[in-house]
């Protein structure tokens, strides 16, 4: 399991990003999940199980544990230090280009009174710009997002952090907030489940967040 030291701070909040050697974990009966089809849409978690189709969720209850599935995709997790509200995000390449990212950030303010500088953001291990490679009919759809690219009308690598940290930029948010591991899920096939390595043979990895 891998902790982000920005959330790690918090004392009130529990958190972890899944490895492919933390199968058992974690070991909890109030997991909220939901069903991921790779949309912008966020659900509220008032309970635990499958909440229904989606690609987030937010709660300000505690001992709600939220949680994303991935296996290349980046998992992202929130915490408003004000208010105590916190979110898990499942963002690939569909979901990044539907901003579910800055969607998350605006369902929390709808509905607990968020503010982005409140928020503290930790963005988990998932495919890096060095293995992310897709076709011109992806790439050409991150052009208003990289609008100083040249390259994206053919084949290319897309750096999916980069873009969601742009997002949250063009919203206010401060890379003062936000942490990233660095950790690339196709690269380290010791230490994570890869769809984009392994195909159908691709485990998946569990990240979750919740107020203690």
């Amino acid at each position: 399991m891998y902790r982000a030291q920005a959330l790690e701070d918090i004392p009130w909040l529990e958190h972890g990003f899944g490895t492919r050697l933390s199968s058992r974990w974690p070991d909890t009966a109030d997991l909220a999940t939901v069903q991921q089809i790779h949309s912008d849409k966020i659900l509220i978690a008032d309970r635990a199980g499958c909440l229904g189709e989606g690609d987030a969720l937010i709660t300000n209850q505690p001992g709600i544990t939220l949680s994303v599935r991935t296996a290349d995709c980046l998992p992202i997790l929130m915490a408003d230090t004000r208010i105590r509200a916190v979110a898990a995000v499942h963002a690939g390449w569909r979901g990044t280009l539907l901003e579910i990212v800055p969607k998350t950030v605006q369902a929390m303010a709808d509905q607990f009174g968020t503010r982005l500088e409140d928020l503290v953001i930790a963005i988990g291990p998932g495919i890096g710009a060095c293995c992310f490679e897709v076709g011109p009919e992806v790439a050409i759809q991150f052009s208003s997002l990289s609008p100083e690219r040249r390259d994206l009308d053919r084949r290319t690598k897309i750096d999916l952090v980069e873009t969601n940290l742009r997002l949250l930029g063009r919203n206010g948010g401060s890379l003062r907030q936000i942490a990233t591991s660095g950790l690339c899920s196709c690269c380290q096939a010791d230490l994570f489940h890869s769809y984009r390595r392994d195909r159908e043979q691709a485990g998946r990895m569990v990240s979750v967040i919740r107020l203690r």
